[in-house]
């Protein structure tokens, strides 16, 4: 014993900056000779164990007072060792240099063996362990923890303030400009992301492996290193989601509604201590306040829609705003179809009348239309539907309120196949949907062109009286040169429907036409207006809204003084 403290207090003394004037006492002891930074820590452990044997057998011996002195001078220059590493190794110690390196299985082992193994940046862990174990084994575990909790609390709180974390209360969020407080929330989103992927989680793997021979040190030392900035996180979700709620700002609501739920698993993991529990219970708070506001929102988009007073046609029978800002909208929904499936999968759906079983297929049916998720989406768009066919009902011509139901469903259609809305609505919906515009771009055929349709023979080949063939082209002329030039200004937005309602119009008219023009042109030369061929040019001018463009005045007038001059 006598040995071990000879020994102690000739190295002890060596690194007492107190004491003597030497080089050792303004160095780093464990950035040099590492074999003495060995050999400093062993003879601690030596040296305690002679105070242990004096306390035990001669406590009265002034040895174990010599020992006790060395003891506090060799923890003192621990101390500056434990902070100057701290302070000085921030490159290697920031918890996102921290948070990308394997180090826990070798630091959680680290013993005073391992010393001159360890890499250039791995042994800046190793040191501060082996320091930390041996302050905490000699006694002096509160002198490092609070050294440890001033640094480390001073880097994380830097690295919140560099990312824009601030503590904004209820009040002044409610009072901010929605401009400004989208910006809060963008910089908020990218600041969670970085805190718990980084910064929490390198710091809870420093805290791991500095004070692993301590559970309730490196939960006590993260605790309260962490815990203050991860509330102050995760309590602005919670203050956004107490204002005024409107339909714009359900996407904001639901970025952060499921960036929590997207770090979910790293809250769990990095704050699992009991005295961490309220950071979890904040984060699920907030999901809950968001999830609610995120249900009125979808309340308040409902009655928007039905609230629409909008008291005349869109000029040409095109895709209404209505139509386009609600779909806008409920694609963009789509887009956070998980998020959205958890808020609403405990809110059934209740309306005033059940929902049309053929809109949404038998209850047999293994569709997706069957999800909360799906049946909400599908609600929202049948409520459009009904606002439509109240808007198709203020078009004094009902050829053109057809047209204007088929121009604004494929828009739906479209705009469903061409979202996530495919993979939640389902391709049954989908085709349901389709069948709707087919019959309605039926139904505009059948009233816009019934005069014309009426105006050929049945059978344009059968022997018909010449005062009977002369009025058929009347009536054709007339009619069809009516009915193009009331619809020059229609208008068909979706190309893929404007050539189908074009070549069934084209297949209705043109072969009985040509048929009738090829058996009487010559007998009834006078009353003939039209070539076959210029039916199909007339039919392709309709449907882009242009006005006099598509009319066939200019078109009839230049074909007769062609005809004329051929005659």
């Amino acid at each position: 014993m006598d040995e071990n403290i000879q020994i102690a207090e000739s190295l002890i003394s060596k690194w007492d900056s107190e004491t003597t004037a030497n080089a050792c006492s303004t160095s780093s002891l464990f950035s040099g000779n590492r074999q003495e930074a060995k050999e400093y820590l062993q003879v601690i452990k030596h040296l305690q164990s002679a105070m242990h044997y004096f306390v035990a057998h001669n406590p009265s011996s002034h040895k174990l007072v010599r020992s006790q002195t060395l003891m506090q001078t060799a923890m003192k220059r621990l101390e500056k060792e434990f902070y100057q590493m701290l302070k000085t190794n921030r490159e290697y110690l920031d918890p996102e240099s921290v948070s990308t390196h394997s180090y826990s299985s070798r630091a959680s082992r680290a013993s005073l063996s391992d010393m001159e193994d360890d890499s250039e940046d791995e042994f800046k862990f190793t040191d501060l362990k082996l320091i930390a174990d041996c302050m905490i084994a000699s006694g002096y575990g509160k002198e490092c923890v609070k050294i440890y909790k001033i640094i480390r609390k001073s880097v994380v709180d830097e690295a919140l303030y560099h990312l824009g974390v601030e503590k904004l209360s209820l009040p002044v969020i409610q009072k901010m400009d929605w401009d400004l407080l989208e910006i809060k929330i963008r910089s908020w989103l990218h600041a969670v992301k970085t805190a718990f992927k980084t910064l929490f989680y390198g710091e809870r793997i420093l805290c791991d492996q500095v004070f692993s021979a301590s559970d309730t040190t490196r939960e006590t030392c993260f605790t309260e290193i962490c815990k203050e900035g991860a509330l102050t996180l995760f309590a602005f979700p919670e203050n956004v989601a107490k204002c005024k709620k409107t339909p714009e700002k359900m996407f904001r609501i639901l970025d952060l509604y499921e960036a929590i739920a997207d770090l979910w698993p790293e809250t769990e993991s990095i704050f699992s201590f009991e005295s961490t529990s309220v950071v979890r219970s904040q984060a699920v708070n907030s999901m809950i306040k968001l999830g609610e506001a995120a249900r009125t929102m979808l309340v308040e988009f409902e009655a928007a829609i039905q609230k629409d007073t909008s008291k005349s046609g869109l000029p040409g029978g095109g895709i209404h705003p209505l139509t386009r800002y609600v779909m806008n909208y409920i694609a963009f929904l789509a887009d956070y179809s998980g998020s959205l499936s958890d808020i609403v999968a405990d809110w059934p759906l209740t309306v005033s009348s059940p929902l049309p079983e053929a809109y949404f297929g038998s209850p047999e049916s293994e569709d997706n239309i069957s999800s909360p998720i799906a049946i909400r989406l599908a609600w929202l768009i049948l409520v459009l539907l009904c606002k439509l066919d109240g808007k198709a009902e203020l078009y004094k011509d009902v050829s053109l309120s057809y047209l204007f139901l088929a121009n604004n469903i494929q828009y739906i259609v479209v705009k469903a196949r061409t979202s996530n809305l495919k993979f939640i609505l389902g391709e049954e919906w989908a085709m349901k949907h389709e069948a709707k515009v087919r019959q309605y771009a039926a139904n505009y055929e059948r009233m816009g062109w019934s005069k014309v349709f009426a105006s050929m023979p049945e059978n344009p080949t059968a022997e018909i009286p010449l005062a009977k063939v002369r009025n058929s082209f009347r009536q054709f002329n007339l009619s069809f040169e009516d009915a193009c030039n009331k619809q020059s200004s229609w208008v068909v937005p979706d190309q893929t429907l404007r050539d189908e309602i074009k070549i069934s119009l084209a297949k209705r008219i043109v072969p009985v036409y040509r048929a009738f023009y090829e058996n009487y042109r010559v007998s009834a030369s006078r009353e003939v207006r039209f070539a076959p061929d210029d039916l199909g040019n007339y039919l392709s001018d309709l449907f882009y809204g242009t006005g006099g463009s598509g009319s066939v005045s200019s078109h009839s007038s230049s074909h007769s003084s062609q005809r004329g001059r051929n005659r």
